[in-house]
Protein backbone atom coordinates (compact mmCIF):
# COMPACT_ATOMS: atom_id res chain seq x y z
CA UNK A 1 0.00 0.00 0.00
CA UNK A 2 2.99 2.36 0.37
CA UNK A 3 4.59 1.67 -2.99
CA UNK A 4 4.19 5.28 -4.16
CA UNK A 5 5.93 6.58 -1.05
CA UNK A 6 8.73 4.06 -1.60
CA UNK A 7 9.15 5.16 -5.22
CA UNK A 8 9.14 8.83 -4.21
CA UNK A 9 11.79 8.15 -1.60
CA UNK A 10 14.01 6.37 -4.11
CA UNK A 11 13.62 9.24 -6.56
CA UNK A 12 15.22 11.53 -3.99
CA UNK A 13 18.56 10.03 -5.05
CA UNK A 14 20.85 11.42 -7.73
CA UNK A 15 21.45 7.92 -9.09
CA UNK A 16 19.76 4.59 -8.60
CA UNK A 17 21.80 1.49 -9.32
CA UNK A 18 20.54 -2.00 -10.14
CA UNK A 19 22.48 -5.19 -10.75
CA UNK A 20 21.06 -5.71 -14.25
CA UNK A 21 19.53 -3.65 -17.06
CA UNK A 22 16.35 -5.68 -16.69
CA UNK A 23 15.88 -4.62 -13.06
CA UNK A 24 16.60 -0.98 -13.94
CA UNK A 25 14.10 -1.02 -16.80
CA UNK A 26 11.52 -2.65 -14.57
CA UNK A 27 11.93 0.17 -12.04
CA UNK A 28 11.50 2.87 -14.69
CA UNK A 29 8.38 1.15 -16.04
CA UNK A 30 6.97 0.93 -12.50
CA UNK A 31 7.56 4.65 -11.97
CA UNK A 32 5.95 5.41 -15.34
CA UNK A 33 2.80 3.53 -14.30
CA UNK A 34 2.63 4.95 -10.80
CA UNK A 35 3.77 8.58 -10.69
CA UNK A 36 3.44 11.75 -12.76
CA UNK A 37 7.02 12.07 -13.99
CA UNK A 38 9.00 13.03 -17.06
CA UNK A 39 11.10 10.12 -18.28
CA UNK A 40 13.91 10.30 -20.80
CA UNK A 41 14.14 6.71 -21.98
CA UNK A 42 17.30 7.33 -24.02
CA UNK A 43 19.31 8.53 -21.03
CA UNK A 44 17.37 6.50 -18.41
CA UNK A 45 16.65 9.58 -16.32
CA UNK A 46 13.53 10.45 -14.36
CA UNK A 47 12.48 13.99 -13.50
CA UNK A 48 10.14 14.20 -10.52
CA UNK A 49 9.18 17.33 -8.58
CA UNK A 50 12.21 19.22 -9.86
CA UNK A 51 14.65 16.42 -9.02
CA UNK A 52 16.55 14.48 -11.69
CA UNK A 53 17.46 10.85 -11.03
CA UNK A 54 19.60 8.67 -13.28
CA UNK A 55 18.86 4.94 -13.36
CA UNK A 56 21.68 2.65 -14.41
CA UNK A 57 22.94 -0.89 -13.93
CA UNK A 58 25.99 -1.41 -11.72
CA UNK A 59 26.78 -5.12 -11.39
CA UNK A 60 28.32 -5.50 -7.94
CA UNK A 61 31.53 -7.48 -7.70
CA UNK A 62 34.23 -8.55 -5.27
CA UNK A 63 37.67 -7.28 -4.35
CA UNK A 64 40.22 -9.15 -6.44
CA UNK A 65 42.11 -11.23 -3.84
CA UNK A 66 45.66 -10.30 -4.87
CA UNK A 67 46.96 -9.99 -1.30
CA UNK A 68 45.04 -13.00 0.07
CA UNK A 69 46.62 -15.27 -2.54
CA UNK A 70 49.82 -15.44 -0.50
CA UNK A 71 47.80 -16.92 2.38
CA UNK A 72 46.13 -19.63 0.30
CA UNK A 73 47.52 -23.16 0.50
CA UNK A 74 48.39 -24.74 -2.86
CA UNK A 75 45.42 -26.20 -4.73
CA UNK A 76 46.79 -29.72 -4.26
CA UNK A 77 46.78 -29.20 -0.50
CA UNK A 78 43.24 -27.78 -0.59
CA UNK A 79 42.05 -30.86 -2.50
CA UNK A 80 43.60 -33.14 0.12
CA UNK A 81 42.28 -31.16 3.10
CA UNK A 82 38.64 -30.98 2.05
CA UNK A 83 38.63 -34.68 1.27
CA UNK A 84 40.23 -35.52 4.60
CA UNK A 85 37.75 -33.29 6.46
CA UNK A 86 34.86 -35.17 4.84
CA UNK A 87 36.41 -38.66 5.06
CA UNK A 88 36.83 -39.03 1.32
CA UNK A 89 39.61 -40.69 -0.63
CA UNK A 90 42.17 -38.48 -2.34
CA UNK A 91 40.86 -39.51 -5.76
CA UNK A 92 37.22 -38.76 -4.89
CA UNK A 93 35.51 -36.18 -7.12
CA UNK A 94 33.88 -33.29 -5.26
CA UNK A 95 31.27 -30.66 -6.06
CA UNK A 96 30.52 -27.78 -3.72
CA UNK A 97 27.73 -25.30 -3.04
CA UNK A 98 28.15 -22.26 -0.81
CA UNK A 99 25.32 -19.94 0.25
CA UNK A 100 22.93 -18.88 2.95
CA UNK A 101 20.26 -21.41 3.83
CA UNK A 102 17.55 -19.68 1.84
CA UNK A 103 14.72 -20.94 -0.34
CA UNK A 104 15.81 -18.68 -3.23
CA UNK A 105 19.14 -20.52 -3.55
CA UNK A 106 17.68 -23.66 -5.11
CA UNK A 107 19.34 -26.10 -2.71
CA UNK A 108 16.52 -28.65 -2.87
CA UNK A 109 16.46 -28.48 -6.68
CA UNK A 110 20.23 -29.00 -6.65
CA UNK A 111 19.89 -32.15 -4.55
CA UNK A 112 17.30 -33.52 -6.97
CA UNK A 113 19.80 -32.94 -9.77
CA UNK A 114 22.46 -34.88 -7.85
CA UNK A 115 19.98 -37.72 -7.42
CA UNK A 116 19.27 -37.62 -11.15
CA UNK A 117 23.00 -37.62 -11.94
CA UNK A 118 23.48 -40.81 -9.94
CA UNK A 119 20.45 -42.39 -11.63
CA UNK A 120 21.66 -41.58 -15.14
CA UNK A 121 25.40 -41.98 -14.54
CA UNK A 122 25.76 -44.75 -11.93
CA UNK A 123 29.52 -44.82 -12.48
CA UNK A 124 29.70 -41.80 -10.14
CA UNK A 125 28.22 -43.74 -7.22
CA UNK A 126 31.03 -44.19 -4.71
CA UNK A 127 33.31 -41.84 -6.69
CA UNK A 128 31.57 -38.47 -6.35
CA UNK A 129 30.23 -36.53 -3.39
CA UNK A 130 28.67 -33.10 -3.07
CA UNK A 131 29.45 -30.84 -0.11
CA UNK A 132 26.78 -28.27 0.73
CA UNK A 133 27.95 -25.36 2.89
CA UNK A 134 24.85 -23.52 4.09
CA UNK A 135 25.18 -20.64 6.52
CA UNK A 136 22.17 -20.46 8.89
CA UNK A 137 19.83 -17.64 7.89
CA UNK A 138 16.74 -16.22 9.62
CA UNK A 139 16.73 -19.31 11.79
CA UNK A 140 14.04 -17.94 14.13
CA UNK A 141 11.49 -17.89 11.32
CA UNK A 142 9.44 -21.08 11.06
CA UNK A 143 9.59 -21.22 7.26
CA UNK A 144 13.39 -21.21 7.37
CA UNK A 145 13.41 -23.84 10.10
CA UNK A 146 11.23 -25.98 7.86
CA UNK A 147 13.57 -25.38 4.93
CA UNK A 148 16.49 -26.61 7.05
CA UNK A 149 14.54 -29.76 7.92
CA UNK A 150 13.63 -30.30 4.27
CA UNK A 151 17.24 -29.90 3.12
CA UNK A 152 18.49 -32.41 5.69
CA UNK A 153 15.67 -34.84 4.90
CA UNK A 154 16.36 -34.64 1.17
CA UNK A 155 20.07 -35.32 1.71
CA UNK A 156 19.30 -38.24 4.03
CA UNK A 157 16.88 -39.76 1.52
CA UNK A 158 19.40 -39.56 -1.33
CA UNK A 159 22.20 -40.86 0.89
CA UNK A 160 20.03 -43.80 1.94
CA UNK A 161 19.27 -44.58 -1.68
CA UNK A 162 22.78 -44.36 -3.13
CA UNK A 163 25.08 -44.42 -0.12
CA UNK A 164 26.87 -47.33 1.45
CA UNK A 165 29.16 -47.97 4.37
CA UNK A 166 31.75 -45.20 4.31
CA UNK A 167 30.11 -43.38 1.39
CA UNK A 168 27.63 -40.49 1.35
CA UNK A 169 26.76 -38.73 -1.91
CA UNK A 170 25.74 -35.53 -0.10
CA UNK A 171 27.42 -33.89 2.89
CA UNK A 172 25.47 -31.01 4.45
CA UNK A 173 27.21 -28.48 6.68
CA UNK A 174 24.67 -26.02 8.10
CA UNK A 175 27.09 -23.82 9.99
CA UNK A 176 29.09 -20.64 9.57
CA UNK A 177 32.46 -20.97 7.85
CA UNK A 178 35.25 -18.42 7.91
CA UNK A 179 36.41 -17.04 4.53
CA UNK A 180 39.64 -19.05 4.69
CA UNK A 181 37.64 -22.26 5.17
CA UNK A 182 35.38 -21.43 2.23
CA UNK A 183 38.44 -20.75 0.07
CA UNK A 184 39.65 -24.29 0.79
CA UNK A 185 36.45 -25.68 -0.72
CA UNK A 186 36.52 -23.31 -3.69
CA UNK A 187 40.10 -24.31 -4.49
CA UNK A 188 39.74 -28.01 -3.77
CA UNK A 189 36.45 -28.79 -5.54
CA UNK A 190 36.05 -30.05 -9.08
CA UNK A 191 33.06 -27.80 -9.60
CA UNK A 192 30.95 -25.19 -7.82
CA UNK A 193 27.24 -24.93 -8.53
CA UNK A 194 25.09 -21.84 -8.05
CA UNK A 195 21.49 -22.88 -8.69
CA UNK A 196 19.62 -19.81 -7.46
CA UNK A 197 15.96 -19.62 -8.43
CA UNK A 198 16.40 -15.84 -8.61
CA UNK A 199 19.38 -13.73 -7.59
CA UNK A 200 20.18 -10.09 -8.33
CA UNK A 201 23.86 -10.93 -8.77
CA UNK A 202 25.40 -13.75 -6.66
CA UNK A 203 28.95 -13.18 -5.51
CA UNK A 204 29.69 -16.84 -4.75
CA UNK A 205 30.14 -17.38 -8.48
CA UNK A 206 32.74 -14.61 -8.62
CA UNK A 207 34.46 -15.74 -5.42
CA UNK A 208 34.88 -19.24 -6.85
CA UNK A 209 36.37 -17.87 -10.07
CA UNK A 210 38.74 -15.57 -8.16
CA UNK A 211 39.93 -18.45 -5.97
CA UNK A 212 40.93 -20.64 -8.92
CA UNK A 213 44.35 -19.25 -9.78
CA UNK A 214 45.16 -22.72 -11.14
CA UNK A 215 42.61 -21.99 -13.90
CA UNK A 216 40.88 -25.31 -13.23
CA UNK A 217 37.47 -26.18 -11.85
CA UNK A 218 34.07 -25.61 -13.44
CA UNK A 219 31.39 -23.09 -12.52
CA UNK A 220 27.78 -24.23 -12.98
CA UNK A 221 25.60 -21.12 -12.84
CA UNK A 222 21.87 -20.46 -12.82
CA UNK A 223 20.62 -18.40 -15.73
CA UNK A 224 18.45 -16.54 -13.21
CA UNK A 225 21.41 -14.77 -11.59
CA UNK A 226 22.79 -11.38 -12.55
CA UNK A 227 26.22 -13.01 -12.68
CA UNK A 228 25.14 -15.14 -15.64
CA UNK A 229 25.23 -12.10 -17.94
CA UNK A 230 28.84 -11.41 -16.96
CA UNK A 231 30.09 -15.00 -16.89
CA UNK A 232 28.73 -16.73 -20.01
CA UNK A 233 31.69 -19.14 -20.00
CA UNK A 234 30.12 -20.90 -17.01
CA UNK A 235 27.83 -23.86 -17.64
CA UNK A 236 24.51 -22.01 -17.56
CA UNK A 237 21.50 -23.92 -16.27
CA UNK A 238 17.81 -23.56 -15.56
CA UNK A 239 17.65 -24.80 -11.94
CA UNK A 240 14.07 -25.99 -12.46
CA UNK A 241 15.27 -28.33 -15.23
CA UNK A 242 16.59 -31.22 -13.15
CA UNK A 243 17.84 -33.26 -16.12
CA UNK A 244 19.75 -30.28 -17.49
CA UNK A 245 21.38 -29.64 -14.11
CA UNK A 246 22.39 -33.29 -13.81
CA UNK A 247 23.87 -33.19 -17.31
CA UNK A 248 25.83 -30.05 -16.41
CA UNK A 249 27.31 -31.80 -13.37
CA UNK A 250 28.38 -34.77 -15.50
CA UNK A 251 29.89 -32.40 -18.06
CA UNK A 252 31.76 -30.56 -15.31
CA UNK A 253 33.18 -33.82 -13.93
CA UNK A 254 34.35 -34.96 -17.37
CA UNK A 255 35.48 -31.65 -18.86
CA UNK A 256 39.05 -31.76 -20.22
CA UNK A 257 41.61 -29.56 -18.39
CA UNK A 258 42.24 -27.54 -21.57
CA UNK A 259 38.58 -26.52 -21.77
CA UNK A 260 38.45 -25.81 -18.04
CA UNK A 261 41.45 -23.52 -18.40
CA UNK A 262 39.99 -21.61 -21.35
CA UNK A 263 36.67 -21.02 -19.59
CA UNK A 264 38.21 -20.14 -16.24
CA UNK A 265 40.83 -17.81 -17.71
CA UNK A 266 38.15 -15.79 -19.48
CA UNK A 267 35.96 -15.54 -16.37
CA UNK A 268 38.90 -14.58 -14.17
CA UNK A 269 39.77 -11.75 -16.53
CA UNK A 270 36.24 -10.38 -16.28
CA UNK A 271 36.06 -10.60 -12.47
CA UNK A 272 39.52 -9.07 -12.06
CA UNK A 273 38.76 -6.13 -14.36
CA UNK A 274 35.24 -5.39 -13.18
CA UNK A 275 35.99 -5.55 -9.46
CA UNK A 276 34.23 -3.91 -6.52
CA UNK A 277 36.43 -0.81 -6.69
CA UNK A 278 35.47 -0.19 -10.30
CA UNK A 279 31.84 -0.77 -9.33
CA UNK A 280 32.03 1.88 -6.60
CA UNK A 281 34.02 4.26 -8.78
CA UNK A 282 31.44 4.17 -11.57
CA UNK A 283 28.65 5.07 -9.18
CA UNK A 284 30.59 7.92 -7.59
CA UNK A 285 31.54 9.35 -10.98
CA UNK A 286 27.95 9.16 -12.21
CA UNK A 287 26.69 10.79 -9.01
CA UNK A 288 29.19 13.63 -9.48
CA UNK A 289 28.03 14.12 -13.09
CA UNK A 290 24.40 14.26 -12.00
CA UNK A 291 25.19 16.87 -9.34
CA UNK A 292 27.10 18.93 -11.91
CA UNK A 293 24.23 18.63 -14.37
CA UNK A 294 21.71 19.74 -11.75
CA UNK A 295 23.93 22.70 -10.85
CA UNK A 296 24.12 23.82 -14.50
CA UNK A 297 20.35 23.54 -14.88
CA UNK A 298 19.81 25.66 -11.77
CA UNK A 299 22.21 28.31 -13.04
CA UNK A 300 21.03 28.52 -16.65
CA UNK A 301 17.48 27.26 -16.44
CA UNK A 302 16.13 24.35 -18.42
CA UNK A 303 17.12 25.85 -21.76
CA UNK A 304 18.11 23.74 -24.71
CA UNK A 305 17.84 23.99 -28.49
CA UNK A 306 14.20 22.99 -28.38
CA UNK A 307 13.36 26.26 -26.56
CA UNK A 308 15.12 28.51 -29.08
CA UNK A 309 12.76 30.66 -31.17
CA UNK A 310 14.05 33.15 -33.74
CA UNK A 311 17.57 33.09 -32.32
CA UNK A 312 16.35 33.81 -28.79
CA UNK A 313 16.50 31.39 -25.92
Amino acid sequence: PWYKEILEGLLGSSILGFHTRFHGSNFIETVDRSLETRIDWDSSTISYQGKLTAVNHYPISIAWPEQQRSLWPPVSECKTRIRTLNTLSHTHRVGVGVERLDYTKGILERFLAIERLLELQPEWIGRFSFIQIAAPSRSKIEEYQQLSRNVLASAERINARFGSEGYRPIHVRIEHHEPQEVSLYYRGADFCIVSSLHDGMNLVAKEFVAARDDEQGVLILSQFTGAATELPEALLINPYNIDQCAAAMHLALTMPPVEQRARMRSMRGIVQEFNVYRWAGRMLMDAARMRQRARIVRQTGARDVRTIRGGQA
